[in-house]
């Protein structure tokens, strides 16, 4: 028996790969195909069903190309609906990987079609559950993105309630949990760093496991929940209905560029230049009016939250030999247009004798001077984070709805701009400018900088302080 946990931190995404006796099957699989391939030839198997908890929103799975590569079945919990060949399961009915066990547990209030898939040996001992986003580690699915006219959240609260007492609780407390995402993941509020748990520990220390009325479950749930990301509706769409094969979108994406013909493509109608280098490297040169996303940082959300359209055209300014990466890392939240990369890098660009644009960027000391001067700060940390903690003159401005607040933002003001640590930051001062406002200066090392100079205490405020 082998029960493999094929994490992404990227995406904060679980996958797993169970075999027994020569037979595999795969939950919850990422967009590329490739690894799950090498996988099933290393281990001699044959890949008999992919499982999916239920339709993911915060990313394009790759269960329609891996059935067409492998033969194999793809299976969803009951009320799933798919355009494309897949089998819609019953409550509680039983599939088999060599003498091991897979009993599907309908466990909706995610979403209506989520399952818990139950795994257990050849003498019936229950093994591990592998629970999508209806149970976390240290937190449950967020109830808000399957609503209907006929539905609220509440009343998909109401139903997670019921599904983690009824189908998940009455589990034996050595049973391993194995959920689809941790920390860092928009898909709940509390996650754990850890990636699994035993069930027994889960129900002493989640508050959603707590011995509490549904009605105290349904308002502690539906407390606090930021807005979906745009991109999620749009990405549970694509796991419905199907999308572009991988391979085809990886070919067209890798088209290497010179400077003058990325410049000419770049004229194009509704072209976007994503820059996916360091910081500090878009800092101190970059393509005018390029929008700036680490590829080393939670990358895909980022995009996912500021590109509204899937189907934009994206040119990538990438680290030499990291286009590739980029063409996938975008493509696993539905991006899949990607029409070229700068050959070489920004250095091409450069040597080219292209127009180049920067990012004024100092120190946390010396920003306090500007500050305690009177100059406008944006905090670009989310309302949480602000809240806890932030500087009394700050104005809290979260990245995540930057396209909602920038056209409010007045073009002739100076603005200094921070984050926690300096990531988002940049990326925030990439959207200003490209909207036109150009007077904006990063703060090196954001918020985790800046308290710890004490001069910069008397500015603070503290949640506890405020109480």
């Amino acid at each position: 028996m082998n029960i493999k946990q094929l994490y992404t931190n990227c995406l904060a995404q679980g996958a797993y790969y169970i075999s027994n006796n020569g037979e595999a099957v795969i939950i919850d699989p990422l967009r590329e195909t490739q690894p799950y391939l090498d996988l099933l030839k290393q281990n001699n198997d044959t890949l008999k069903y992919i499982f999916e908890t239920h339709f993911h929103a915060d990313f394009v799975s790759g269960h329609v190309d891996l059935a067409k590569a492998t033969g194999a079945t793809i299976v969803f919990g009951p009320n799933a609906q798919t355009t494309y060949k897949s089998h819609v399961a019953k409550d509680n009915e039983v599939f088999t990987i060599g003498k091991l066990k897979l009993t599907v547990l309908h466990t909706p209030g995610h979403t209506l079609e989520s399952s818990t898939f139950l795994l257990e040996d050849e003498n019936n001992k229950a093994l591990c559950i592998f629970t999508g986003d209806t149970l976390f580690i240290g937190d449950v699915g967020r109830p808000d993105l399957a609503i209907k006219s006929d539905l609220t959240q509440e009343d998909l609260a109401g139903m997670l309630y019921e599904s983690l007492r009824n189908k998940i609780m009455p589990l034996p407390d050595d049973v391993l949990v194995y959920p689809a995402h941790g920390a860092g993941s928009a898909c709940g509020k509390n996650m754990s760093k850890e990636t699994f748990d035993t069930l027994g520990n889960q129900k002493k220390v989640n508050y959603a496991l707590r011995d509490i009325t549904k009605e105290q479950f349904i308002k502690e749930l539906t407390e606090g929940i930021l807005p979906a990301p745009q991109y999620f509706a749009k990405n549970a769409s694509l796991n419905k209905t199907g999308y572009q094969n991988y391979s085809e979108v990886l070919a067209k994406g890798s088209k290497a560029l010179s400077a003058a013909e990325f410049e000419s493509t770049m004229l194009q109608k509704n072209v976007l230049v994503l820059d996916v280098r360091k910081p500090q490297e878009f800092s101190e040169g970059h393509i005018p009016d390029s929008l700036y996303i680490g590829i080393d940082g939670q990358f895909a959300p980022w995009v996912g939250t500021l590109i509204k359209d899937l189907q934009t055209p994206i040119l990538l300014v990438t680290p030499e030999g990291r286009e590739e990466e980029t063409i996938m890392r975008l493509s696993r939240v539905g991006y899949d247009n990607c029409v070229g990369y700068l050959d070489g890098g920004f250095a091409t660009w450069k040597n080219a004798g292209k127009k180049v644009a920067d990012v004024k960027s100092i120190s946390a000391e010396e920003f306090l001077n500007y500050y305690q001067a009177g100059t406008h700060t944006l905090d670009v940390r989310r309302p949480g984070e602000f809240e806890t903690c932030h500087l009394k003159n700050a104005n809290s401005s979260p990245l995540d709805f930057i396209n909602d607040w920038v056209e409010l933002t007045d073009h002739t003001r100076p603005y200094m701009v921070h984050c926690a640590g300096g990531y988002r930051s940049m990326i925030a001062i990439s959207v200003l400018k490209a909207k036109g406002i150009h007077q904006v200066t990063d703060v090196q090392g954001g918020f985790g900088a800046i308290k710890l100079l004490d001069k910069a205490r008397p500015e603070i405020v503290l949640e506890t302080a405020k109480a």
